[in-house]
């Protein structure tokens, strides 16, 4: 099994911040990927159905996903997830980004103008540069077909997510001559989520990376680091978006690796 990360091209870089490939994965026993809040809504394809939930699909788009899941693949695949910019959904697919909220659905409910037999393609590509192309290509043909001004929920999005601080959130809402309403509606239909919860997994986020690559030498520090009242406080936000604490992901985490 070969994990890469790969940016993505510059013609559609305004909406996806990078691209995750897993390559030739051999499966003897059921592969298990955990899915945490990120932030990012996402683009998943499997050559292999995956199931989350009760739905078994090869090709399937999240929204925000608040609540861990787990994506569960019984035979070899190879996975390709376009982790998008949060602001995308609306623009790109045409749906309420509140209705995809912990609801990933099988990209082929959509409208067939939207969908444009993507799977099909998919499923006969012969590798994953194949693979990338299509998607490339797909996701640029959509992005020809939007109409509206994204620049507010950009702007929004980008500032939080660079300093995710309640103190932050309030001068963003400031600088957008904003009622407090008025910003959640924004959010709700264009991230799927109001400000205040994606503040949270911007905050969450940002330190489980960190954790991930091992860059810390407490939790103490790292909680800080993060913003962070203390230990305590990033536990029980860790237990929230993943159903674990930081040191009981640690350990699943390794033996993974090993």
């Amino acid at each position: 099994m070969q994990v890469t990360y790969l940016p993505p091209a510059i013609r559609v870089a305004e909406y996806v911040r990078e691209i995750l490939v897993i390559e030739d994965c051999r499966v003897t026993n059921p592969f298990v990927l955990p899915l945490f809040a990120n932030g990012t809504p996402t683009l998943l394809f499997q050559t292999a159905k995956g199931q989350i939930g009760h739905a078994t699909n090869n090709l399937t788009l999240f929204g925000q996903t608040v609540f861990p899941d787990t994506l569960t693949i019984r035979e070899d695949f190879t996975l390709i997830a376009y982790f998008f910019q949060p602001y995308a959904l609306n623009s790109l697919f045409g749906v309420s980004a509140q209705e995809l909220t912990d609801n990933p659905i099988d990209l082929n409910l959509l409208p067939a103008q939207v969908r444009a037999g993507l799977q099909e393609q998919l499923l006969n590509a012969t590798g994953s540069s194949e693979m990338i192309a299509l998607l490339d290509n797909y996701i640029f043909s959509l992005t020809t077909r939007i109409k509206t001004d994204m620049r507010i929920i950009k702007y929004a999005v980008e500032k939080i997510a660079s300093a995710p601080s309640k103190k932050n959130l309030a001068v963003v809402q400031q600088e957008l001559y904003m009622t407090g309403r008025t910003f959640q509606r924004l959010f709700r239909k264009n991230i799927g989520i109001i400000p205040t919860q994606f503040r949270r997994i911007s905050q969450f986020n940002a330190a489980f990376r960190q954790l991930n690559q091992l860059q810390f030498k407490n939790l103490t520090d790292l909680s800080f680091s993060n913003g962070y009242a203390d230990q305590s406080h990033f536990i029980r936000a860790f237990r929230e978006f993943t159903s674990l604490t930081p040191g009981e992901y640690l350990a699943y985490r390794q033996p993974a690796e090993n």
